[in-house]
């Protein structure tokens, strides 16, 4: 066999090998969301309360350890139960320094994803994105004219999905660094209103309810965090004015 057949024969195998670990994650992520709805659960969580109080208790770091483990593993796989985690992580340790271990757990497993889709898909779409034209190229150019800030707006914004959130950066190029910090300050104001209510789960077990998970959109908590994404999204209303002529 000559070294060209050789090289030929080994393109598929390199193509295959840049696929696997997004594939392992949206397979790991289907298997989850199926065997595991049931189980990552707030009664799942009301139901283990005290035991989970008694390791906290008996063994602090490693009950950090254990929880930030599993977190990264629930962001990181796209599994069902990414808001218990949270309201977990305020129950065994307050708001502070829950928020932070949240936080960074977070940060960690979306990294996870966005290195995937980077490796298996990011490069190549990218370099699609940059020789087409049309709204594609519009949206690539957008995000890059002040990808700081349409990072932040992605993470502030409620409705934008936290999975979508790690696969376009991957997909337009975004450098690590960046999404790294952006990711991890853009999901705190978000993060710490959750791990507020998780803090106060113990009056809410008391009464036998359940915790609002809406309370982010109520006006005195989604105001700020609407002001914050319009802080945000300012630099790039600012170059857009400073492009128009006069200006």
């Amino acid at each position: 066999m000559t070294d060209g057949t050789m090289k030929q024969s080994d393109k598929p195998r390199r193509a295959l090998a840049r696929y696997l670990p997004l594939a392992f994650v949206v397979t790991v992520a289907a298997l989850g969301a199926f065997f595991l709805r049931d189980y990552l659960t707030f009664q799942t969580l009301a139901d283990n309360r005290e035991a989970l109080i008694a390791l906290r208790d008996a063994n602090y770091l490693a009950t950090v350890t254990a929880f930030m483990l599993a977190y990264i593993v629930i962001v990181g796989f796209s599994l069902p139960g990414a808001a218990i985690a949270t309201l977990t992580g305020g129950f065994l340790f307050g708001l502070f320094p829950g928020a932070l271990f949240n936080a960074v757990s977070a940060t960690i497993g979306a990294t996870g994803i966005f290195l995937a889709a980077k490796y298996g898909l990011g490069d190549r779409l990218a370099a699609k994105m940059d020789a087409s034209g049309g709204a594609v190229r519009k949206i690539k150019d957008g995000i890059r004219e002040d990808e700081t800030s349409y990072l932040f707006i992605m993470r502030l914004v409620p409705a934008v999905p936290f999975f979508v959130a790690n696969l376009v950066p991957a997909f337009v190029g975004v450098s690590l660094r960046k999404f790294i910090l952006t990711t991890f300050f853009g999901i705190l104001p978000g993060g710490v209103v959750y791990t507020w209510v998780g803090a106060g789960l113990g009056d809410v077990f008391a009464r036998g309810d359940t915790p609002d998970l809406g309370i982010i959109f109520e006006p005195q908590i989604l105001g700020p965090i609407l002001a914050l994404v319009a802080l945000a999204f300012l630099p790039v209303v600012v170059k857009k004015f400073r492009k128009k002529p006069g200006a």
